[in-house]
């Protein structure tokens, strides 16, 4: 039998040992979290990320009663998550990778839970660290792919709205020239910056309102395509008033807030389409309110 001061003991060594292990992960890794939040304050794309960590904290709050309830059984297999995830760290320190040792940093957080808590834990955390994702900038190759391809479908949009209101109208690439001016459909207006918030957004809306994964998944895609809509319509209507009012209404004040308007007319899209489903897929609860009885959020 052990005794109570062996025990006290024990557990100030286990401790102190996951103290020390903390610590060193903190100050390997600091250098990546310090730049991640340099990118949310100047990068319009991102700067929902300081939103991201309290979000996963609420998450990880709101199952704490399962997962105390829990028996731990570390794995050693952790470490060795953690090692790579330092290789990693270490390929993207080389290479000037943001993205490697960002992605390196998760990794370390997902070994750290498997070495001292076990698989188990992982599984009820799996999805508060899933959303840690999505405060991680997309890596600059896959961005620049993405968001010419946007800038062309905006651009193709507003040239046929103009067209079919009447308006004279000449595209070249994303080059829309009028009677009276000419807009460009720069990389800001592409829709990207809207379509990240949004995502991020239907994620965590789909979360809160149907523990259905299924139905999670649908609001999820869904928020692509609305994305890309309304962002077609905020080109289409800046034209329209750039016609008739000159170029002043596709600048300044009035540009910026018509994207909070088209961001605010996207949500409520995605509102109506969390609706249909609902309709179509009945649950057998609100969708708004306290969680429906068919499952426990926090056994997911």
């Amino acid at each position: 039998m052990i005794q109570p001061n062996r025990l006290t003991q024990k557990n100030l060594y286990v401790a102190g040992a996951i103290a020390l292990f903390a610590a060193s992960l903190t100050l390997l890794y600091w250098p990546v979290f310090l730049k991640l939040v340099d990118d949310w304050a100047h990068d319009d794309n991102y700067s929902h990320g300081f939103l991201i960590p309290p979000l996963a904290a609420y998450l990880v709050w709101e199952r704490w009663d399962r997962l105390k309830a829990t028996a731990t059984s570390p794995s050693l297999f952790g470490l060795v998550v953690i090692a790579g995830s330092v290789v990693v760290l270490l390929a993207g320190y080389l290479g000037a990778e943001l993205f490697l040792s960002r992605i390196a940093l998760m990794g370390a957080l997902i070994g750290s839970v498997l070495y001292v808590l076990g698989w188990r834990h992982l599984k009820l955390l799996a999805f508060p660290l899933g959303v840690l994702l999505l405060m991680i900038p997309i890596p600059a190759i896959i961005f620049n792919q993405v968001v010419f391809p946007l800038q062309l479908v905006a651009s193709q949009a507003g040239e046929m709205t103009l067209s079919a209101v009447g308006i004279p109208v000449l595209r070249e690439g994303n080059i829309i020239t009028l009677a009276n001016t000419t807009l460009e459909v720069a990389e800001a207006c592409s829709g990207i910056r809207s379509l990240v918030s949004l995502l991020t957004l239907a994620i965590v809306f789909g979360y809160f309102t149907d523990p259905r994964s299924g139905i999670r998944t649908v609001i999820a895609l869904s928020a692509i395509p609305v994305a890309i809509l309304a962002n077609a319509l905020r080109v289409a209507g800046t034209g329209i008033a750039a016609h008739y009012y000159g170029s002043a209404a596709a600048e300044g004040f009035f540009h910026s807030f018509s994207g909070w308007i088209v961001f605010i007319a996207a949500f409520a899209m995605l509102l109506i389409i969390v609706q249909v489903l609902h309709r179509i897929a009945p649950l057998g609860g609100r969708v708004f309110g306290p969680p429906v009885p068919v499952l426990n959020r926090s056994e997911q």
